[in-house]
């Protein structure tokens, strides 16, 4: 069972108290600190509009994040521009920090793109990844890759409590450790994997599942954007100097259903959403901020109309896109098309053409 959440790492508590001692380590000034909930305040209106664009017929399906802002925030900030993400398919405020265009990025959830439609290499943003835990591998496979070619990159691997009952996680904590992988493995705890609770998973709290791999296990509350940041920073660091990797386990909560296809309400206790709806990640930061003299009105409209701006352009994006080219059925298939593959090809082209 987990501990008690007070016992985590934080920062600032639920009012925006500022505990001194734990940020010691900040390097943050005040641009920075505003970016954060500039980028908090991105997200929470990229992903409502999301989801009304799924419910209007627009996406096929959507994951939504609302209350886990901060996880991805504080953790997404502290990576370097060279630095590598793979993520799974939940992290909308990883790409927005990231600076992937989210038109691209929802492409997947359209049925567009498989994965999005911005290039990965380029975007140092790998594809989204839905079935459960299989980015970790590629993502520690990637971070040896980098080692080996004498690269001085961190790839962060994100995904939620239930992928830790999936081997694919286990193998990747103990390859990451045995081979001393510059990785990050940045698990999002937000209470359920679809319908299954995380007391029902696991026994051990996840950050301690770190220790039968011999490497660094952390626990943070992942609310907190600030100590999620810091830990997140000072875990890339660790990767970077010592290629020595991390396991971060930031407890927060999804306050929304699984999925737009799911339907919570069957299994998701009211009052405990109501509890945790009280945690607000967004409001506690904005009452840090506000206390500490950083954020007045005329910022905080700007960052509204930032937010609503994107959204527009999220809408314009997405609403009435066509669909892939039909060509796209025959790329990247075989290395040289064969015969038959091409004969279908032009078939299906001759087809299109002739139905206008």
């Amino acid at each position: 069972m987990e501990p008690p959440l007070t016992d985590a790492f934080r920062i600032i508590d639920e009012e925006g108290n500022l505990d001194e001692a734990a940020a010691s380590g900040l390097d943050l000034k005040k641009e920075d600190l505003l970016e954060l909930y500039r980028l908090m305040t991105l997200t929470r209106r990229a992903d409502v509009e999301s989801t009304a664009l799924q419910r209007q017929g627009e996406l096929a399906v959507y994951p939504p994040l609302i209350g886990q802002e901060a996880a991805q925030i504080g953790s997404a900030f502290a990576l370097g521009e060279s630095d590598f993400v793979f993520p799974s398919y939940r992290e909308l405020g990883v790409a927005v920090t990231r600076g992937i265009d989210l038109v691209e990025y929802l492409h997947f959830y359209r049925g567009t793109w498989h994965g999005g439609t911005y290039d990965p290499i380029k975007s140092r943003f790998g594809m989204v990844t839905v079935p459960i835990a299989s980015q970790i591998p590629h993502g520690v496979g990637y971070a040896l890759g980098a080692k080996l070619d004498s690269k001085p990159i961190v790839v962060m691997v994100y995904f939620g409590d239930g992928a830790t009952s999936q081997g694919d996680f286990h193998e990747g904590c103990n390859f990451a450790s045995v081979f001393d992988v510059p990785v990050v493995l940045f698990c999002q705890n937000n209470g359920w994997a679809i319908s299954v609770p995380v007391e029902e998973q696991t026994r051990a709290p996840i950050y301690r599942k770190a220790d039968a791999y011999g490497i660094e296990g952390v626990w943070v509350d992942g609310n907190d954007v600030l100590a999620t940041y810091l830990v997140t920073k000072q875990a890339v660091e660790r990767a970077r100097t010592e290629s020595r990797p991390t396991l971060i386990e930031a407890v927060t909560y999804r306050v929304g259903p699984h999925s737009t296809a799911d339907d919570a309400g069957r299994y998701q206790p009211a009052d405990q959403i109501a509890h945790w709806k009280g945690r607000d990640p967004l409001d506690r930061y904005k009452k840090f901020l506000t206390r500490e003299g950083h954020l007045d009105k005329s910022t905080e409209a700007q960052f509204i109309k930032d937010a609503d701006d994107l959204a527009a352009h999220i809408r314009a994006g997405i609403v009435g896109a066509p669909p892939a080219p039909e060509s796209e059925l025959f790329e990247w298939v075989f290395a040289e098309k064969s015969t038959g593959l091409a004969k279908q090809e032009r078939e299906l082209m001759e087809e299109a053409q002739a139905d206008g």
